[in-house]
C-alpha cells in the first residue's frame, strides 16, 4: 500500500479511499497524498476539507480518481 500511495503522491492523483478508523468505523474518503512515511501519511482529505493523517495499514482500498474531458462537438 505504501508503494501505491507514493505513486499517486508523485503523479499528483487524487484518489477515493475506504479507511477503517480506530474505532473500527469503516469511511469512503477523496483524498490527494501530501506525503508519506514508514506507517503515516498526511493528505488533504476533501471529504473534512481539511488536512488529516491517516496510518498505512488501516487504508483497505485506493482508487484513483479518473478525470475526463468533455468532448466537444464542432
Amino acid at each position: 500500500m505504501k508503494e501505491q500511495l507514493m505513486k499517486v503522491m508523485i503523479r499528483n492523483q487524487l484518489v477515493d479511499m475506504i479507511y477503517e478508523a480506530k474505532s473500527g468505523e469503516i469511511t469512503k474518503r477523496r483524498v490527494k497524498v501530501l506525503n508519506v512515511t514508514d506507517q503515516t501519511f498526511s493528505a488533504y482529505c476533501f471529504t473534512k476539507q481539511a488536512r488529516r493523517s491517516f496510518r498505512i495499514d488501516h487504508v483497505l482500498s485506493l482508487l484513483p480518481v479518473i478525470r475526463r474531458e468533455r468532448e466537444s462537438i464542432s
